[in-house]
C-alpha cells in the first residue's frame, strides 16, 4: 500500500477515536419512594407491627421478597442496558432491606452499594443512596437530624448527605430527602416541611459558600410541589429559565408539575410530590457535566400504573389499596434525570 495513503488512513482512525472518545457520556440519576419496604423482623425500637406476619397486613416473607423483586424490576427498567449510577430510595425499614435488594434480587449483578443510616422516625422508614461504586466514589456520608425547636419529641426523617467523585474528577454534593407527611393536612403540617426546607437551604448554603460553582442534586418525596413555599421560597428552588445562576437552586420538576404531570395521584390530580432539584452549575452545557429540562422524567411504564376506576385515567400501582393486597408497586412513580459530560 502507498505509504501516503496508509498515512491518510491512519490519521483518520485517530481523529475518529479521538471524536468517539469526546461523545457525551451518561450519568443517570433516579429517586423513588418505593412505599413501605419493610422487612419481616420486629423491631423493637420502632412502631412496625404494620409490617409483621402477625401485624394486620399479614406481611410475611413471600411478600417481602415480591415487593423486593419489583424494586428492581423498576432500577433496571428505567437503566435499560446502563443502570442508573445513583437512586434515591425512600421508606426503606433497614440495612437489611438493602441488603437483601443489592444481594438477592435483579439487581444482585448490579453490584450496587448502598448507603443508609437508621433515622427516628416512628415507624422507621428511612432514606437511602443505591450507587455504582466504579461510577460514584463517596468520600463523605453524614445523616442531618432534624430537631423542631417548636415540638421537641416530633420525630422525622434524616436527611442523607453524601458527597462523592464522578467519572469526570468532579465531586458531586447528594441530599436525599423525605419531608414530613401531609397526614395531619396539608396547612397543619407545612410547618414542619418548611423548618426541614431551612435547615436543608443552610447546608446547602455553606457548600456554595465554599464553591459558588458546587455540584449539588437534591432529590426526594418532599411532600410538597414545586410551587409550595417549603421549596420555592424557603429551599427556593426556581423554575428553570434562560438566566441561570450558579449558586441559584432550579426545580427540574417545576415545568412538568406546572403541565399537569406528576409522581403521585391524589382526588384525581398528578402532582409532582417527587423531585430532582440541582445547583445552577449543573444547568450550564460549559461544565464539565450538566442536565436540561428534556432529560428529566417521571417514569410512567405502563407496569406501574393501573385504571383509575374513581377519577378516569391511570393511577399508580399499589401494593395494598387500603388493607387489600394487590402484588402492585408503590403509590409514587419513580423520578429520573440524564446528566451528559
Amino acid at each position: 500500500m502507498n505509504k501516503s495513503l496508509l498515512s491518510v488512513l491512519m490519521l483518520c482512525l485517530v481523529l475518529q477515536t479521538g471524536a468517539q472518545s469526546r461523545e457525551k457520556q451518561n450519568f443517570k440519576i433516579m429517586c423513588y419512594n418505593v412505599e413501605n419496604y419493610f422487612d419481616c423482623v420486629d423491631d423493637s425500637l420502632t412502631d412496625d407491627s404494620e409490617y409483621l406476619p402477625t401485624g394486620m397486613r399479614g406481611w410475611n416473607n413471600t411478600k417481602y421478597l415480591k415487593k423486593q423483586a419489583n424494586i428492581a424490576k423498576v432500577i433496571t427498567a428505567i437503566g435499560g442496558w446502563d443502570a442508573p449510577d445513583l437512586v434515591g430510595l425512600c421508606e426503606i425499614e433497614s440495612d437489611k432491606c438493602l441488603f437483601d435488594l443489592t444481594h438477592f434480587s435483579g439487581l444482585k449483578n448490579l453490584r450496587y452499594k448502598y448507603i443508609h443510616h437508621e433515622s427516628p422516625d416512628v415507624r422507621g422508614v428511612d432514606v437511602a443512596l443505591l450507587f455504582q461504586p466504579k461510577r460514584f466514589k463517596p468520600v463523605h456520608d453524614e445523616a442531618i437530624r432534624i430537631r423542631f425547636s417548636h415540638s421537641p419529641e416530633t420525630k422525622t426523617r434524616d436527611l442523607l448527605f453524601v458527597s462523592g467523585i464522578i467519572p469526570t474528577g468532579d465531586t458531586l454534593h447528594v441530599f436525599v430527602c423525605h419531608f414530613p407527611s401531609r397526614l395531619d393536612g396539608e396547612l397543619e403540617s407545612e410547618d414542619k416541611r418548611t423548618f426541614v426546607a431551612s435547615v436543608l437551604r443552610s447546608k446547602v448554603d455553606s457548600l456554595l459558600n465554599i464553591n459558588a460553582n458546587a455540584n449539588i442534586v437534591i432529590m426526594g418525596d418532599f411532600n410538597d410541589f414545586p410551587i409550595n413555599k417549603s421549596i420555592s421560597e424557603v429551599l427556593g428552588a426556581k423554575p428553570l429559565t434562560d438566566s441561570i445562576a450558579s449558586k441559584n437552586l432550579y426545580n427540574l420538576m417545576y415545568k412538568l408539575h406546572v403541565d399537569g404531570k406528576g409522581s403521585n395521584k391524589h382526588n384525581g390530580e398528578w402532582g409532582a410530590l417527587d423531585q430532582i432539584i440541582v445547583s445552577g452549575n449543573l444547568l450550564n452545557q460549559g461544565n464539565t457535566i450538566f442536565t436540561i429540562q428534556s432529560d428529566v422524567h417521571f417514569f410512567d411504564a405502563p407496569f406501574l400504573l393501573e385504571d383509575d376506576k374513581t377519577f378516569l385515567g391511570e393511577q399508580p400501582f399499589r401494593t395494598y389499596v387500603g388493607m387489600k393486597y394487590q402484588d402492585g408497586f408503590s403509590d409514587h412513580l419513580p423520578v429520573y434525570a440524564d446528566f451528559w459530560y
